[in-house]
């Protein structure tokens, strides 16, 4: 049996169990699957064991596979904090800042602030993707829900607060329910949710009421939502930022509007753990955290 393991092999057999497919593995290193494929059967046959069995759905670990699993993430970590640790030492840190966005937030949130950062620090060039998959490489993303990736480093930029609301034609057919036990009887155009049933608090001062639908629509793009809820096929919970321009036009009117609905999916400012003290990325952070919760205010 070799004993010269790999530590890239490992953390590819890491990266393959985590989304549960070569495919999807080779995809994020960008790597035809064929290299994947042979990594982890160079890494097999160095170790003398199998440590996976795969169907086409579904990868199976064996029981070396198992055992090695915990120890090839750690390396899969450590791998990963070397990679961006050397590129803090790459010249090509010199070229312009890269951030992508998802097009939801970029537009509304992210394009503002483009010209004021830009302002502000003079020295630092940027470049911005607006990217739903965030494919493209990056040196900081901006993204809804928390970072459970451990090779990434995140700040919370606030959580957008979200309404209520439809179109004016679809409230003339179907009036606005006096009570969010009264959101049962519409067609709701919600964020996606665990099983059939989207479930949501509403407050208003000290009274609480929980609200179980059936969405006629589940989705988790606001976009999408949104759209949806102007072409008036429902009352959509959408983050407050995208309805203000609907709301003021009066082509969109707010649905039981003395009542707080929860809050969307916190923002996040996500960044390669090797970055956390790169200046142009610490500077870039912390302007959208200072700059971008007072947009998604009231």
């Amino acid at each position: 049996m070799s004993e010269f393991w790999s530590a890239a092999q490992l953390a590819v057999f890491a990266r393959v169990v985590e989304l549960n497919g070569f495919s999807a593995a080779a995809r994020a290193y960008r790597v035809p699957k064929v290299a994947v494929s042979r990594a982890i059967a160079d890494l097999e046959k160095s170790m003398g064991v199998q440590l996976m069995k795969r169907t086409t759905r579904r990868i199976f670990l064996t029981a070396a596979g198992d055992a090695v699993l915990p120890h090839a993430r750690a390396i899969s970590i450590e791998v990963e904090k070397v990679r961006q640790l050397a590129q803090t030492f790459s010249t090509s840190r010199e070229g312009p800042l890269r951030v992508v966005a998802d097009p939801t937030y970029g537009r509304v949130l992210l394009a503002p602030l483009v010209p004021r950062f830009l302002d502000s620090f003079p020295d630092i060039a940027l470049d911005v993707v607006l990217d739903a998959d965030q494919s493209a490489e990056w040196d900081v993303a901006i993204r809804a829900g928390v970072n459970e990736d451990p090779t990434l480093g995140s700040r919370l930029l606030g959580a957008p607060p979200a309404v209520l609301c439809a179109t004016p034609a679809y409230l003339q057919k179907h009036p606005a329910p006096d009570r969010p036990e009264g959101l049962r009887d519409h067609a709701l155009l919600t964020p996606a949710g665990e099983g059939a049933e989207y479930k949501f608090q509403m407050t208003k001062a000290s009274a609480r009421a929980e609200v179980r639908v059936r969405p006629k629509l589940a989705v988790d793009d606001p976009a999408v939502l949104h759209s949806a809820t102007v072409a008036g096929l429902g009352i959509g919970l959408l983050p407050e930022f995208l309805c203000r321009q609907g709301v003021a036009t009066a082509k969109l009117r707010k649905v039981l509007a003395d009542w707080q609905a929860p809050s969307a999916a916190p923002l996040y400012a996500v960044f390669p753990a090797g970055l956390e003290e790169d200046p142009r990325v610490r500077s870039f952070v912390e302007f959208a955290a200072a700059n971008i919760v007072p947009a998604l205010a009231h």
